[in-house]
């Protein structure tokens, strides 16, 4: 359970209806395999032991005294193992009958969860049979022991901090007001849910709704495990729908009228995190009653091969409508940033710097949109590229283009001769290409547009973005200011495809062309002296390293708080087969050096929109000294980089 990571399951067995004893036997022997697979917790159906359709079955001694009688059992089978499980049965108290979760471990039954909501309308008639269990706790005595029963109970295990288990019982999950609101308030972080949902047309995509909604709304884990072969079909069907969400993610799922376990694993650190940076998210139920369970061998799987799917892009939605939509909204968002402050000043005219490169070119083709919004004269944007010792033919030609293609005005100064007068003045000897060199165009840049801005009565919109904030990758009061930061929380691997969205939905076939040239051209800031073919010789990537690296770590990092190796660890993962360890151990040097270093640029940010859940303006995201020593993440990082040499 290293870094957070518990392993579950939500386990459908193919059971006989009314056949306790063949039940407990297929029980038994799939906890008994999900424990071979590290599971170390499992969840089953509703009524598993006996089956949910038994119908007036249930009122019969028989069957509630073998449905006792094989929860004893299956209880002791687990002596010796770890896995939590928690198994369904009809149980009696007193002179009632509830349905009811039964908790157990290592040989023994930790506590007794009833239903509470008992469905009884259209094809459900559960009140029937059943009592509706109530909130308090008390005791029982089942099997010779002293057994807590009662909703008003959590399972807190010893060995991963945090991770407290709730359960509620299918129709608990579908009212407005769920029983596992009241367990996460109470401390609960995993909610599992015995469920038996009959199939039906549509049905399917409401429940994966339900369950997610349910895990975001309350930050917590949800497995949830459905009935499935074996129940009766006289007037339904039953398909074994397991789900398992974290925070509105789902992590896993079975495909309909399948059976078997559904497993990934839930990050309990992830939860732990996000709920301790929501100040909003309250605390309550102190009247529960916690119950204490340990795993004997909790350092086993340390190294445990994940099996839940990290994406390599954490900015971009993977699915490709989720991302389209993503990214109409981000482009959205930046563009009705800048027509907010345009109206607010009275502005109606922009100045930016074209190099022709990724991030211009994004700040440019926003900026379109948003004189297009407020209805402005394409020409009151003025475009100035200003070629100078590093400048390739490649993207001077493609700034030009996008100005004529796009109707805005356009100005070329050639600043080498000021540049070179610039050395002169500071004694800097123009053959020597050191950061002197590099940072004194990107400052004479910045003069001039501020200056142009000025003559014209506008605004001048910067082009960096988060990605070159987070590694402090531009020159401070050169292209680090502005007086609006279209791309300020735009990441590198974002803006490249926000680029590409809006060429493939061009008009201009000319357009469409450059912007794809764009996209094709090597990152790079152009300070350095061009080849003598007129090409770059300076690959950002290069020099600081990948951005979908970086951004990966940024995203953990900033979004999620995690320490250097657990990025380490999911990055493996997610990047398994195109980096090796050595190689992201080396960049995730990089980024944290420069990280910690360079915050003082951050520190003093122009203003721009936010746009996704990262950003680093020390206005609202990220405050942080910028005298910080980032010596303890450094550290952790050298012994992950001495483990694997």
């Amino acid at each position: 359970m290293r870094d957070g990571f518990v392993r579950v399951a939500a386990v459908t067995p193919v059971i006989r209806l009314g056949d306790c004893a063949y039940n407990a036997d297929e029980i038994i022997r799939l906890i008994r395999e999900a424990e071979e697979k590290h599971v170390r917790i499992a969840c089953f159906p509703e009524l598993c032991i006996t089956g949910y359709t038994c119908g007036d079955l249930f009122l019969q001694d028989v069957l509630l005294e073998n449905a006792r009688g094989q929860l004893i059992r299956i209880a002791k089978a687990t002596e010796g193992l770890d896995i939590f499980t928690v198994v369904s049965l009809p149980l009696q108290v007193g002179t009632k009958i509830y349905i009811c979760g039964a908790a157990i471990q290592n040989g023994r039954i930790l506590g007794i969860v009833p239903k509470h909501f008992l469905p009884t309308y259209g094809e459900y008639y559960e009140s029937r049979h059943f009592q509706q269990g109530a909130w308090d706790v008390r005791t029982i005595e089942l099997g010779g022991e002293e057994v807590p029963f009662g909703m008003k109970l959590l399972f807190d295990n010893e060995d991963l901090q945090g991770l407290s288990i709730g359960i509620e019982i299918c129709e608990d999950l579908w009212m407005p007001q769920p029983p596992s609101g009241s367990h996460v308030l109470a401390g609960a972080t995993l909610i599992l849910n015995l469920s038996a949902s009959d199939e039906l047309a549509g049905k399917r995509a409401y429940r994966r709704g339900l369950v997610c909604n349910q895990s975001a709304r309350l930050v917590c884990g949800y497995v949830y495990a459905d009935a499935g072969e074996g129940e009766s079909t006289t007037d339904l069907c039953f398909s074994g729908h397991n789900l398992i969400a974290e925070n509105g993610t789902l992590l896993a799922q079975s495909e309909l009228f399948s059976d078997g376990m559904t497993v990934s694993e839930i990050d309990i650190g992830k939860l732990i995190n996000e709920r301790r940076r929501m100040t909003s998210y309250a605390s309550g139920g102190s009247d529960y009653t916690h119950v204490k369970f340990a795993f004997t061998r909790s350092g086993e799987d340390e190294e445990l091969q994940l099996t839940r799917h990290f994406w390599r892009n954490p900015f971009i939605p993977e699915d490709e409508n989720e991302k389209n939509a993503a990214l109409r909204q981000v482009i959205a968002i930046q563009a009705h940033g800048l027509m907010s402050r345009l109206k607010a000043i009275g502005c109606r005219n922009a100045v930016i710097g074209l190099s022709g490169g990724l991030d211009s070119t994004l700040a440019l083709l926003v900026t379109a949109e948003a004189f297009k919004g407020l209805g402005l004269d394409m020409r009151g944007i003025t475009a100035i590229t200003m070629p100078c010792f590093g400048t390739s033919k490649r993207t001077y030609n493609n700034a030009i283009v996008l100005a004529a293609e796009l109707g805005i005005g356009f100005k070329e100064i050639n600043i080498k001769e000021a540049v070179l007068g610039h050395f002169k003045d500071i004694g800097q000897d123009p053959d020597v290409a050191d950061i002197t060199f590099e940072n004194s165009q990107a400052r004479e840049r910045t003069q001039i547009l501020m200056d142009i801005a000025n003559k014209n009565n506008g605004i001048v919109i910067g082009t960096g973005d988060l990605s070159e904030l987070a590694l402090g990758f531009a020159t401070y009061n050169g292209d680090h200011m502005s007086m609006y930061g279209v791309n300020a929380s735009v990441p590198k691997t974002l803006v490249r495809e926000l680029v590409r969205y809006l060429a493939e939905r061009s008009e201009s076939k000319r357009l469409r062309d450059t912007l794809i040239d764009v996209l094709d051209t090597p990152v790079s800031p152009e300070l350095l002296p061009a080849t003598d073919e007129g090409d770059t010789s300076q690959i950002t990537e290069d020099i600081v390293g990948p951005y979908e690296l970086h951004d990966f770590f940024l995203f953990y990092m900033i979004r999620y708080g995690f320490r250097p190796r657990k990025v380490f660890r999911i990055a493996r993962s997610a990047f398994d087969g195109a980096y090796d360890d050595a190689t992201i151990i080396g960049w995730m040097r990089i980024f944290y050096k420069r990280f910690f270093a360079q915050q003082f640029k951050r520190s003093c940010l122009p203003d721009g929109p936010k746009v996704g859940s990262v950003a680093l303006s020390p206005r609202g995201d990220w405050r942080m000294p910028s005298d910080i020593k980032g010596t303890a993440w450094m550290a952790e990082i050298e012994e992950l980089a001495a483990k694997t040499r």
